[in-house]
């Protein structure tokens, strides 16, 4: 099987938003293929936050591929091998929400997040995350851009392998007590129709969903582990996400619907990830399916 490390970079908050992308193929316990490309995003919207961390400018890419372009060599890779990243559900959630804003079939993923391998067989007291690692396990590297950081993620695994004495990547997630996760795809989703607010949903998309439950409903894990309900809502506007929390009470759009809006389901409690695929649809391709499944 392909083992390949992934890592997005992205213009702004949205993950819909790879402005790049880097991998780097494993075979035979060492790194043996690299690659890297700027990416043009549907919304050249580069936030100054984003643009500090990897230094990626619009003109940068201005004239690079789109991402179903830039991603068209790789996906046969990525659907049938097994994908690494370093916080795994951040870049799995990138290619997923990529797919859907490009009107692409999502594939079903297999990864393993290198985030949780360190943890378990490099931890320190300073934290897990890539760069740290890099450095006690004296991996040189270009950290945020994303063909290096693919190649430090890769790193970081064979170190891993190396360390355990595992023949192969699978053999050191079953050493490790880490189960393959995998991520569920879908068909193309339409993309949004226009004139819909965000979070709204028109009463043309209801009507084409006649199996939609009555009042779509997802628990969701707050910043400090408290539990909130977002629910779809019949307004005189058509139907809306709200949600229990503070800021959801008083009717702003708070993280937790947004996070449901570009289909991240990073702290989804309620089992109903498929319910999340069917407000994706509803909204015309304004939601999107990323993270664990």
């Amino acid at each position: 099987m392909t083992v390949l490390a992934l890592d997005f970079e992205t213009a702004n908050e949205r993950r819909d938003s790879a402005c790049a992308v880097g991998l780097a193929w494993i075979a035979d316990g060492r790194v043996v293929r690299r690659e890297s490309h700027l990416i043009r995003p549907p919304e050249m919207r580069f936030s100054p936050g984003n643009i500090r961390v990897h230094g990626i400018l619009p003109s940068n890419v201005a004239d690079a591929p789109d991402f179903a372009t830039a991603m068209a060599p790789y996906l046969d890779d990525l659907r049938r091998g097994l994908i690494l990243a370093h916080n795994a559900s951040f870049d799995i959630g990138v290619l997923r929400a990529g797919l859907v804003r490009a009107g692409l079939p999502v594939p079903d993923l297999s990864y393993l997040c290198t985030v949780q391998v360190a943890r378990r067989v490099f931890p320190g007291p300073e934290g897990c995350g890539l760069g740290k690692v890099a450095r006690r396990l004296g991996i040189r590297f270009e950290h945020h851009d994303a063909g290096e950081d693919a190649y430090a993620c890769a790193e970081i695994a064979l170190a891993a392998m190396r360390e355990r004495d595992a023949a192969d990547v699978h053999a050191l997630a079953a050493l490790l007590g880490l189960p393959i996760a995998r991520a569920v795809g879908g068909p193309a989703v339409p993309r949004r129709l226009l004139g819909a607010p965000p979070g709204a949903i028109s009463g043309r998309a209801m009507a084409a969903f006649p199996q939609a439950p009555t009042a779509l409903r997802f628990a969701m894990r707050g910043s400090t582990g408290n539990r909130y309900d977002v629910r779809l809502e019949e307004r005189p506007g058509g139907p809306l996400l709200r949600c229990t929390c503070s800021a959801g009470r008083f009717g702003v759009r708070c993280r937790h619907v947004k996070a449901l809006e570009v289909g991240d389901i990073t702290d989804l409690l309620s089992d109903n990830a498929a319910d999340v695929v069917l407000l994706a649809r509803m909204l015309g391709g304004k939601a999107r399916v990323s993270g664990a499944a």
